[in-house]
């Protein structure tokens, strides 16, 4: 499942310079131009219908109304006060990090996606969104000041040395994890492909330490798992990184395998706490099941900011089309996680199960600025295939489900989501939520009532109209 060649080449623009990436969470790259839907299709409305451009906000026309005499003498006033803080502030100020959050203030101030990210953030956030590093290749989880490997992953350094599952690493390069964070031992495990490492890990049933050189090299993090319960396959989506398409395109091919081609019952997939990622991965993972039809729209200040992304008829989704599907989403599913479950709701794919989405309904570039890092901005509102915007309200599940909450997490369970964020983009007239949706999800799979009613609904055991989902 890909996009026709031109649509490709738009979404690849990252790879040029000024990179620009376009992200459903915080990100994504210059939209595709928009194309005719199909005639055999029902009509969508196109992202600009009239051709003529967009009636100017009441920001824009503030802005338009100033001189350019007057916009410079606030630049001038910016640069007197600059030189006065330099001079006369008690403490020597470090003139970068005075610029840097002047910056910062400014793409702050617009709303709360935008933003700028020196470059160690800018570094973070492209691991972040490739979903590959340099390392080890390990899962680990901090117990009593102890890393504990939780899982060494297949065909990594770590894996081909011999590190085991329930291995306690208690040195890295000489240095004791002992008064060490979790994130501090993970840094110090990272790095440059192509460079070592040395862990000393203890092992039960050994006597003495085991010490490892390793060497790192490149680790994709896993962005999807999935489980088999019963006859059923649950897809767990953890983020639309680049590895998204990538995990639910083997995971299918997985439990094929395992089923010697049997076709699960049903597949439920879970969206619940995504908070996004990369646009065109909120593609891929729409289209691979659904065979046509618009799956986002986009609309920005320019014609370039407009666009429309439709799914295309391929291998997988013919696979697929006669498997039952249900979307988990709660309080925590945002933005590429609301764009999947719009499409897939909307088209009548699938039936979804669970609270109301988070409610993020813009789309950001991530703009390089090279050695100084990048901006944020948010550049486009985004719809779903029915012209829906989802902005400050979210998407409401087909079926409410809602989780037996712990006492101990009632009432610190729920968030208001894009609403509640101070200075979020407003839509005229459109309404917001005003009410929590819960993030809860207990870890025991037996404790989980919106999957177990997920699963009890795909094997008959619980009916409601709208599952499967009927067209109007």
């Amino acid at each position: 499942m890909r996009l026709p060649t031109l649509r490709v080449a738009a979404l690849c623009a990252a790879l040029l310079v000024p990179v620009t990436v376009l992200i459903a969470q915080d990100q994504a790259p210059p939209p595709a131009p928009a194309e005719e839907a199909p005639a055999d299709e029902s009509p969508i409305e196109d992202p600009n219908p009239s051709g003529e451009a967009p009636e100017p906000t009441e920001a824009e026309k503030a802005a338009a109304s100033r001189t350019p005499e007057e916009i410079y003498s606030d630049l001038n006033l910016f640069g007197e006060i600059f030189d006065r803080i330099r001079a006369e502030y008690v403490d020597p100020p470090d003139e970068q990090e005075l610029i840097r959050a002047a910056i910062q203030g400014m793409l702050s101030s617009l709303d709360p996606h935008s933003g700028y990210l020196p470059p160690a953030d800018y570094d973070e956030m492209r691991q972040d969104t490739s979903g590959q590093f340099g390392g080890l290749g390990v899962e680990i989880i901090m117990e009593d000041g102890i890393i504990r490997v939780v899982s060494p992953i297949d065909e990594t350094p770590a894996a081909k040395a011999g590190i085991l599952a329930n291995d306690l690493i208690v040195e890295i390069d000489g240095a004791q994890v002992d008064g060490m964070t979790q994130d501090e031992a993970v840094d110090r495990m990272r790095g440059p492909v192509g460079t070592n490492v040395t862990i000393t890990v203890i092992r039960e049933g050994v006597n003495e330490p085991l010490e490892f050189e390793l060497t790192r090299d490149t680790i994709s993090m896993r962005a999807v798992r999935w489980s088999m319960e019963g006859d059923v396959a649950v897809l767990r989506l953890a983020r639309f990184s680049e590895q998204a398409y990538i995990g639910i395109e083997r995971a299918i091919a997985d439990i094929y395998e395992e089923r010697a081609d049997t076709p699960p019952k049903g597949i439920i997939l879970d969206l619940r706490n995504n908070p996004g990622g990369l646009v065109d991965q909120s593609v891929y993972v729409a289209d691979a099941f659904l065979n046509r039809g618009a799956v986002v729209l986009t609309r920005g200040r320019s014609d370039r900011e407009s666009a429309r992304y439709d799914a295309q008829a391929d291998d997988l989704d013919a696979k697929l089309a006669d498997i039952p599907m249900v979307v988990l989403i709660n309080g925590g599913s945002a933005s590429a996680s609301e764009i999947v479950a719009g499409a897939l709701q909307d088209h009548k794919r699938a039936t979804l199960v669970g609270t109301r989405s988070f409610g993020k309904g813009s789309v950001q570039s991530i703009i390089s600025l090279g050695p100084d890092g990048a901006m944020r901005i948010t550049t486009a509102r985004y719809y779903t295939p029915n012209n829906r915007s989802i902005q400050a309200l979210g998407i409401t599940p087909d079926i409410e489900v809602r989780q037996v909450v712990p006492e101990e997490f009632q009432g610190r369970d729920e968030i208001i989501g894009e609403a509640g964020l101070e200075g979020h983009i407003t839509i005229e007239g459109q309404e917001e939520s005003s009410v929590g949706s819960s993030v809860y999800v207990p870890v025991d799979k037996a404790e989980d009532t919106q999957l177990q009613y997920a699963i009890r609904l795909i094997n008959g055991e619980e009916t409601d109209p709208a599952f499967p989902p009927t067209g109007d």
